[in-house]
Order: C-alpha cells, then structure tokens, then sequence
C-alpha cells in the first residue's frame, strides 16, 4: 500500500487544483479551487479556451459575473471527474463586506444549481475567515449553503468558526511554516521543526483536537502543504487538501505511514471551552502576528490574481 492509499484510510483526500485533467490520476474525494489556481489554469493552452468561451457567451455582462461563471464552468467540470464536493471561492475583494460576500455565494450557488448541481450536497462557497466572512458564512449556512472558511491561521478564527457552525474550516499549513521559518531567519533548524513539531502542523492538531473534544461539527482540512512531512504528521485529520505534485509524491512512497491524529484520543482531551463576540475576536486576532500578517497577505493575494484574471477576460473580449 502507497501512502497515499494508507492516509485514505483515515482521511478525506482533497485536490487543490483548478487543472481538471490531473483529476483523473490522482483520485481525489473533492477538489478546491482558489482565484489563484483558476489563473494558472486559463494560462495553459489546453484551459484558454474554457476562459474565451465565457467571455464571448457572456458579452456585456458585468465583468465580476463573468468570472463567476468561469470558477462554475471550471468547477461543473471538476464535478464530472470527483464523486465529492468542489470549493469554489467567493471574491477576495469582498472579504471584509459581509452583505457582498451573502450575495455573491448565493450567485454562485445559483448558477450551480442552473447547470443541475445539487449545490447542497456537492458544494461549498469558500470565504475567507475574517470576523464579516464568518458572519456571512454563519448566514449562507443557515440558508442551506454549506461553507469553507479559508484563510484560516488562528486558533481564534477556528473557535468563531466553530460556533458560527460552518461546514468546513482550511487552516493553512504551509503559510504558517513559512512565517516562522523566515521569523527565525538564520536561527531556523529545519530537523527541529519539521513532522510533528512542524508549527503548521500544530497550529492544525491543537484546532482538531479541540473541535473533537468539544464536539463541534465543522469539518477541519489541513491545507497549502509545503512537503509531504506535514502531511504524514496530520494523517488522520477530517481532510487534507493536497497540490497534485505533493499526492504523486506520497503515491510513489511505500513507507509505513502513522495515524497522527485520533478523533477518539481527541475527544478525552482537557481544554476549556472558549468563545468570542467581535471584540474579542479582533483582539485576539490582533495578538497573534503570524495569523494577523498571513491573514491580510492572503487576502491581498488573491484580490491581486482577481484582478489578473478580470484583465485577462478584458483582452479575451477585444
């Protein structure tokens, strides 16, 4: 049995990826997709014609609907390969409007529903985990809109999640790594804080067991893997969400792989339960420089490829 074989046995494996075509090799339950991997995918040949079929079906249209319909064109796609649910994002631009973020993910939803998707069962509307994203997702989800809370660094934006009751929560491994790792510059010993004591990977443990222990419902997928260490060290988390080069690394691994985290072990754990109203939020978000820098740099990010792809579309239609 390969790794990758071995973790399916305890964990949900997800694609990140908007390149539809490597679904078929690596088998994935559901798939994620970001503004970011939907711009590296129209920038292929083989996808640039998905991006100028829109554009021209969709002449005259405001510019953020057409986008919205090239993430549900990417993502019905996607649908026909997995047997799961597909994360489509809303707007990056809207992350601190909770109004916006309601109206667009019921956009979105409705647009999967106009193309036969049971959006309820196979979709979730990624928002970004700020205080007004939380609330518009604790909103959607009383709607039936089910949600992925994505970038998620914090304890703290765990815990609002939790209690806003959404679906699916995407803590970002990988990012939080980096952010120590060049935090401690020459200082940093790769051996000392790689696997278990990797603090992407603990930042991810300590949300886990403390949902399991609580008995709280969302669902935790660990999320932007740096190497397939800190996937073997979360082995056992409800989901992971993994690039295709990092799920062909563990395919191609026949080492032992361990179960990492244990829902039944997290469930007798002693931590105090803990809550938030907005203040307290924002505070202890404020406190925790890692998360706070992550957070905004995230954002900007993929505000920065929304607009890359708008720019791209603007010339498709000339």
């Amino acid at each position: 049995m390969n790794q990758l074989d071995a973790l399916r046995q305890w964990t949900t494996v997800v694609a990140d990826t908007g390149d539809f075509k490597q679904l078929s090799i690596s088998k994935p339950q559901d798939a994620t997709t970001n503004p970011s991997l939907i711009l590296k995918a129209v920038q292929k040949p083989e996808y640039r014609p998905l991006l100028d079929e829109i554009v021209k079906k969709h002449a005259g249209k405001p510019l953020d609907e057409v986008i919205d319909r090239l993430l549900v064109n990417f993502g019905t796609e996607i649908l026909q390969i997995i047997p799961g649910r597909v994360s489509t994002e809303v707007d990056a631009r809207l992350s601190f409007d909770t109004a916006a973020t309601i109206a667009r993910g019921e956009r979105i939803v409705a647009l999967y529903k106009a193309e036969g998707i049971d959006t309820e069962k196979r979709l979730l509307i990624k928002v970004a985990s700020t205080w007004e994203g939380i609330e518009a997702a604790r909103q959607l989800e009383l709607k039936g809109i089910r949600t992925n809370l994505t970038l998620l660094f914090s304890f703290a934006q765990a815990v609002a999640c939790g209690a806003a009751k959404v679906q699916l929560i995407s803590p970002f491994v990988g990012r939080i790594y980096d952010w120590y790792k060049k935090s401690a510059g020459a200082k940093w010993d790769e051996a000392a804080n790689a696997g278990a004591n990797d603090p992407g990977v603990k930042s991810v443990r300590e949300i886990f067991n403390y949902y399991k222990q609580h008995g709280i419902k969302t669902e935790v997928m660990g999320a932007s893997f740096r190497n397939v260490g800190q996937i073997q060290a979360l082995a056992g988390c409800d989901l992971l969400t993994i690039s295709p080069e990092l799920l062909a690394e563990l395919a191609a691994s026949n080492e032992p792989l361990e179960h990492a985290l244990d829902a039944k072990a997290a469930a007798k754990g002693d931590a105090e339960k803990v809550t938030y109203d907005e203040a307290g939020f924002r505070f202890a978000l404020n406190e925790d420089a890692m998360a706070t820098e992550k957070l905004a740099e995230g954002i900007r990010a993929f505000a920065a490829d929304a607009v890359k792809l708008e720019k791209l579309m603007q010339e498709s239609g000339k």
